[in-house]
């Protein structure tokens, strides 16, 4: 009573009171009906008699109304007590969630706030970087048109130097030669460090935009709240083509020899469609691959898959001699691939693709063991449009669910996630696992799909995947 409404205390104040006249003026009522009733049928009974018999009945009446009116009042003030305290827990509970709610709120604000400040920082170190390195840019070119101009001035030495061989040149003229040789030397040589300043300026600002990219997914992940972890949240815009370096000394070895060691000398050699060729690897034999023209390049397709129509649950020889069909689902084989990157320096593009065709991708440096070293696969990321998954800096050895020399915690990756890969730990990444599509929400059936997991971050499901190679040419800069 004390926890009700004071309105309601008042209400139940004043139907108390009308409870209490209508107990005091109900027996008189009663009895006045009763007497004028006795003294209409029984005028010669004695009025003394009339009045106790009349008094006893109304008693009767009244006290099984009071009875029944006391019944109907304990339910009542049960019922309310009941409905009452229900009410109140009902506010407590909800007090006490919006309270919670309000401090994780709190929470997710300040880890705003402090990532937005981050990015802004690291948004203009970028921006110090990029002017750093358009100075740099100017003055390398200043450098090239001295060096032109010395290269005329060498050509002109070079005229004297043949009329000096029959006639013997001066002390002077000498002198003037080893001058201009060694400024030559000295102008190359700065040349070549600027160049290699460059080239860290370059692979810092790769760094700087990889750590503002992961920042802004983080943003977006606070900010949006995504419902749907199974999709990319933008689309991909396919960076504009540039022609990778014309190594022509390549093209002209094979052409005389009859055979390209990789799809990249294929296209310098005018091959310049997407499809299946030959090429013959130096000290390999001769295998079929798929080349893909793209970036004013092409590249040699080691891995496909689209639909799930190859099951990639193969065993070790499988994935070491390859299996599928070039033109549609197909692993090339590592023994193929690493017979590819034995020539050179290679770069690794993977392609992924979500089930609402979000396209991102992802690009690293890398080096490939031999059959001897279990295909030890060794990474770094150069540049891409999702946060990196992969280890790096770390040598991963390719294992299958019948060859996993790896086993940790006595827990065999390839046999649970259906598929041969590089794994490490048995990390939440594999692009030849079991093929699954978005309806299948199941976390240990998503842990047997198709996705991309970086290690702080979300599932990426995966409707498609591909991974291609390219050779690298550092001497370009030159």
């Amino acid at each position: 009573e004390k926890s009700l409404h004071p309105e309601q205390r008042v209400s139940g104040a004043e139907n108390m009171k009308i409870i209490l006249v209508f107990l005091l003026i109900a027996p008189l009522a009663l009895s006045a009906t009763a007497e004028k009733d006795y003294s209409s049928y029984d005028s010669a009974a004695p009025a003394e008699t009339k009045s106790r018999f009349a008094m006893l009945d109304d008693v009767r009446i009244l006290a099984n109304g009071l009875l029944q009116l006391g019944h109907g009042l304990k339910d009542f003030v049960h019922k309310t007590k009941g409905q009452m305290n229900d009410i109140f827990q009902k506010l407590y509970i909800f007090d006490r969630s919006f309270y919670e709610l309000s401090l994780q709120t709190s929470e997710i604000k300040e880890e705003e706030e402090q990532l937005r400040q981050t990015t802004a920082r690291l948004e203009i170190n970028n921006e110090e970087i990029k002017n750093l390195s358009q100075e740099m840019n100017s003055k390398i070119e200043d450098l090239i048109q001295n060096k032109i101009q010395l290269q005329e001035k060498v050509w002109g030495l070079e005229d004297k130097v043949t009329k000096l061989a029959i006639i013997q040149p001066s002390v002077q003229e000498t002198k003037e030669i080893s001058s201009l040789k060694a400024f030559v030397e000295q102008q190359d040589n700065h040349i070549k460090q600027l160049l290699k300043i460059v080239e860290d300026q370059h692979v810092q600002l790769n760094r700087q935009h990889n750590q503002i990219m992961e920042l802004e997914d983080k943003l977006n992940h606070i900010e949006l709240q995504e419902l749907a972890e199974n999709s990319f949240t933008e689309e991909e815009t396919e960076p504009e083509a540039v022609p990778f370096p014309v190594r022509n000394a390549t093209a002209c070895l094979f052409a005389l020899l009859g055979a390209a060691p990789d799809c990249t000398a294929l296209y310098n050699s005018g091959m310049q469609s997407s499809g299946v060729h030959t090429i013959k690897p130096n000290g390999s034999e001769a295998f079929d691959v798929y080349c893909e023209v793209k970036f004013g390049s092409s590249w040699t397709v080691i891995q496909n898959r689209v639909d799930g129509s190859l099951d990639f649950n193969q065993t070790w020889e499988a994935y070491a001699n390859g299996f599928g069909d070039l033109n549609e689902e197909f692993w090339l084989g590592l023994n193929k691939t690493y017979s590819i990157t034995t020539q050179g320096d290679y770069i690794l593009r993977i392609e992924l693709q979500d089930w609402k065709d979000n396209k991102r991708h992802i690009e690293y440096a890398f080096s490939l063991g031999g059959p001897e070293t279990g295909y030890t696969l060794q990474l770094s990321r150069i540049s891409g449009s999702i946060p990196n998954a992969l280890p790096e800096q770390t040598e991963l050895r390719f294992s299958t669910a019948d060859h996993d020399e790896d086993i940790i915690n006595d827990f065999n990756c390839p046999e649970n996630y259906l598929g041969g890969w590089w794994h490490s730990e048995c990390e939440e990444t594999n692009l030849n696992g079991k093929y699954v599509a978005p309806r299948s929400r199941g976390r240990l059936d998503r842990r047997k799909g198709l996705y991309w997991k970086p290690k702080k971050g979300r599932y990426y499901l995966l409707k498609s995947t591909k991974i291609m190679l390219h050779p690298t040419d550092l001497k370009s800069f030159d």
